[in-house]
């Protein structure tokens, strides 16, 4: 049972990790420092997406209880266990260890994350008929058989029984 509500919690975050890094994109476009951006993402997505929310809250506490954001970042990523959001504290050490813009790094693995969801929804719409085809052998099948050939069937034993004498 708790292995089901981590598999769940872990998809509740992936599902709403592109709607916080787009938030965190503009927010750190319009002038906001990371560690801002993580709070203000924070609390917008509190009622959307509480799990995504609370995790950056629990980064923001952790920075400001003195820990170093490589480590806080780190921790998100450890505590979390997706693998999209140890890509995303990747990226975002990466680009505060290198100096580049943390808005284009968050911008770039956002579109990332896109592709990559879109193409795990075109690969689970290729499964769709693979999985209809014992349904429809089965299930439905025979109920067409039944439907379109039970009237035949009667039909000509109504009229051949006659005819064989009985």
């Amino acid at each position: 049972m708790l292995l089901s509500l981590v598999k769940r919690r872990a998809r509740k975050l992936k599902r709403g990790l592109p709607n916080a890094l787009d938030l965190m994109v503009v927010c750190v476009e319009s002038g906001l420092g990371l560690d801002q951006a993580m709070m203000q993402v924070s609390k917008e997505l509190a009622i959307a997406h509480p799990e995504i929310s609370s995790e950056f809250a629990l980064v923001n506490l952790e920075l400001r209880h003195g820990k170093r954001r490589a480590e806080a970042l780190r921790n998100l990523a450890d505590r979390t266990g997706v693998d999209d959001l140890r890509k995303l504290t990747a990226v975002l050490l990466q680009a505060d260890r290198f100096g580049t813009s943390i808005a284009q790094s968050l911008r770039i693995h956002s579109d990332s994350l896109r592709i990559k969801r879109r193409q795990r929804a075109e690969e689970a719409a290729a499964k769709t008929p693979v999985k209809m085809v014992p349904v429809l052998v089965f299930f439905i099948f025979p109920a067409l058989l039944v439907v379109i050939l039970g009237p035949a069937i009667i039909t000509l034993s109504r009229q051949l029984i006659p005819m064989m004498g009985g």
